[in-house]
């Protein structure tokens, strides 16, 4: 890509689906002791294998779900602690991220354009799906953040299509994060019987994000088709992998591999980069 079509006349900026475990669970103790201490430092690591830094974050989070899409708007976004029954020091947990309503707007924009309605909530805070993992991944806090929700019809085609329409943030150095969970049934966690569940969506998830575009899309797009799938990510509930899927439209053309995967809880996770 030349510099004409690029105004930072750096690479683009990869697209991300990371997992962003257990509700508050980098910090706070667990048994065994390092549960999470593999993915801790897989999203500490994750700044490091970038092309620069960030001007700026799109952040998909599994948990913000609306009729139509919007996007965090205030410049000084608070914390939303939406988890619960977890130790009190958690919910005294700060991440104080720059908003950035230019960006918000510049959003909003682009998603109109590619005719897929959408808004900007001046009120909506950032959610545990967004502070938890950043705090590894960008610890100093001074890179702006917007959120942006998921659409509560939870069509694949219609998330691969939000990709699409914001995929030009890439090359102004704007980051693009899903944060959810390749495997998210909340009944499997810590039972042995879903091991081989996990690993046979995940074998299946992994091919198809490392296929080339088009069928990569395709198969994303009918993902509930997929061998175990609804043993993974029950009906309507399936919103932790739909950031992947926003991901994946956003990463365009770019190569898709997986780029950690560990088993947690008895279950196999996994995180992607396109780009």
């Amino acid at each position: 890509m030349g510099n004409s079509d690029n105004p930072t006349g750096k690479n683009p900026m990869p697209t991300l689906f990371i997992p962003h475990g257990a509700g508050p669970c980098f910090f706070m103790d667990w048994d065994p002791v390092d549960t999470w201490d593999r993915m801790a430092a897989f999203l500490k690591s994750i700044a490091q294998t970038l092309p620069q830094r960030p001007t700026a974050i799109v952040l998909i989070s599994g948990h913000w779900l609306e009729a139509e899409v919007m996007v965090t708007g205030s410049a000084a976004p608070k914390l939303i602690y939406d988890y619960g029954g977890f130790p009190a020091h958690t919910y005294a947990l700060r991440y104080p991220a720059p908003g950035e309503p230019v960006l918000a707007t510049r959003l909003v924009e682009l998603l109109a354009k590619a005719g897929i309605a959408a808004g900007i909530d001046l009120q909506r805070g950032f959610d545990h799906g967004m502070f938890i993992p950043m705090k590894l991944m960008f610890p100093d806090v001074q890179t702006p953040v917007v959120q942006l929700s998921l659409r509560k019809d939870l069509d694949p085609r219609a998330h691969i299509e939000i990709g699409h329409a914001i995929a030009s943030l890439r090359d102004e150095g704007v980051l693009i994060i899903g944060s959810g969970m390749s495997f998210h049934n909340m009944r499997g966690y810590g039972d042995p019987r879903f091991g081989p569940v996990s690993d046979t969506f995940d074998a299946w998830l992994t091919a198809a994000v490392e296929s080339g575009h088009e069928q990569r899309e395709e198969e994303l797009a009918r993902w509930d088709k997929a061998p175990m799938a609804r043993l993974c990510h029950p009906p309507r509930q399936e919103e932790h992998l739909l950031p992947l899927l926003v991901a994946a439209g956003a990463g365009g053309r770019s190569e898709g591999r997986s780029i950690f995967s560990e088993r947690v809880l008895e279950t196999t996770l996994s995180a992607y980069r396109f780009g």
